[in-house]
């Protein structure tokens, strides 16, 4: 059983920054693309980043261009979100999302497994 882990959440500033973390407790973690999605509060779940197994491929809802950076560090199983020039539309609930299919999905009936959850709040 895949257990993914997220950290990094807090309340920030419009303009502000934060990192995401996501542990993942699997072996083979290369063998897997990884993602990131969001829920505000009476939003629907929606797509932010993934990443594939070996970082080649990397996607990026529009929303979030050139202000989110997904990486991954597969010798210690994570994946992390760097979240720079944060606005209120970025409040919401993150989670971190498995898929065993190859490349970076974009869609989150695509990941297997997902993590609980971690805030960011965005306000002055």
């Amino acid at each position: 059983q895949v257990q993914l882990a997220e950290s990094g959440g807090g309340s920030v500033q419009p303009g502000g920054s934060l990192r995401l973390s996501c542990s993942a407790s699997t072996s083979g973690f290369d063998n897997y693309g990884m993602g990131w999605f969001r829920q505000a509060p009476g939003k629907e779940r929606e797509f932010v980043a993934s990443i594939s197994r070996r970082s080649k491929i990397i996607n990026y809802a529009d929303s979030v261009k050139g202000r989110f950076t997904i990486s991954r560090d597969n010798a210690k199983n994570t994946v992390s979100l760097q979240m720079n020039s944060l606005k209120a539309d970025d409040t919401a609930v993150y989670y971190c999302a498995l898929t065993s299919r190859t490349g970076a999905w974009t869609v989150d009936t695509a990941f297997n497994y997902w993590g609980q959850g971690t805030q960011v709040t965005v306000s002055s």
